[in-house]
């Protein structure tokens, strides 16, 4: 577990004038922080947000299925990966036990499916449908890549081929590992090969490889062509206690192009967490901005001019 601390007062005031409603409750945010990339990022840049306005961020290293238990106990205040609909069981029960409160996509655009490199698209191949023709077909070798057996999304592709959806009756599926799956992608796009695989927005490989994800008029990969929601999820008595934050917390919103760059910069490029989250504000001053509309520091000062300093 670990925990950012401020060197600003934290002062619990009785009213805020401006636009916060009231003084939050809270002088510290508890976020459930799973161990992955994207989410592990967008935490820390949201505590470098948070700490100049007079708050302490603490994260919480669980799992999801844990983190909706601890949401709906009192012992997490937030998560900003509420993925759906992997999460969906979870997300309902603790909707229906009346704990949560969504606050909606804090990604937009991400998506997964049937993915190929940007070659094979300019090539003319933009949709699944398109694998049923016999040269594309030969031209994958008629095999996708995906990632562990016995993963839903590859328990999704198996099922595809057991249909013969898109034509994929005599395909072969390749599952790996997900570092074991990209492996082959990246000998693919060096050699300038087609390549179809299981791919999904956001992730490092989107920038690194140019992947391109087909239609999906089927929906192998889920509705709407494979989308994704990506949640941001607050414990009921914090959202109801602390208006400054959640306004905050409402309006955290990435593109999937943008949590794939900083996912680059973590995991691919390997480098250190609060460097890649510090630069990522830094670079951004109109985003920054645009999080902290209407959000005040804890004593009800202005929130742009703090964490302009920090910076």
């Amino acid at each position: 577990m670990k925990t950012h601390y401020t060197t600003l007062p934290l002062i619990a005031g009785l009213a805020l004038a401006g636009p916060a409603m009231a003084a939050d409750r809270d002088d510290t945010l508890r976020l459930v922080v799973p161990p992955w990339p994207g989410v592990t990022v967008k935490s820390e840049i949201l505590a470098q947000l948070v700490e100049p306005l007079g708050y302490a961020t603490d994260t919480q290293e669980l799992s999801s299925t844990v983190g909706y238990n601890t949401l709906q106990n009192g012992d997490s205040d937030a998560f900003l990966a509420g993925w759906m609909p992997a999460q969906q069981e979870s997300y309902d029960a603790a909707m229906d036990a009346g704990a949560i409160v969504d606050l909606g996509n804090n990604v937009n655009g991400a998506r997964m499916g049937f993915a190929v490199p940007g070659y094979v698209v300019e090539a003319g191949i933009t949709s699944a449908e398109q694998l049923a023709d016999p040269e594309v077909a030969e031209r994958f070798g008629r095999t996708v890549y995906s990632i562990e057996s016995g993963s839903t999304v590859t328990d999704m592709l198996e099922g595809a081929i057991e249909a013969d959806t898109y034509g994929l009756g005599d395909w072969e599926a390749m599952a790996s590992s997900t570092p074991g799956m990209l492996s082959e992608v990246e000998a693919a796009e060096e050699q300038g090969r087609w390549i179809l695989f299981y791919g999904w927005t956001p992730h490092w490989m989107v920038p690194e490889y140019d992947v391109r994800i087909l239609d999906d008029p089927a929906g192998v990969y889920g509705a709407d062509n494979g989308r994704s929601d990506v949640k941001t999820i607050v414990a009921k008595p914090y959202a109801e206690a602390n208006p400054n934050l959640m306004q905050l917390l409402d309006q955290f919103v990435f593109s999937a192009d943008e949590q794939s760059e900083f996912i680059r910069a973590y995991s691919l490029e390997e480098r250190e967490l609060e460097a890649v989250a510090h630069d990522w504000l830094a670079d951004h001053p109109e985003r920054v901005a645009a999080f902290l509309e209407g959000v005040e520091t804890r004593d009800g000062q202005d929130a742009l001019a703090a964490v302009k300093a920090s910076l």
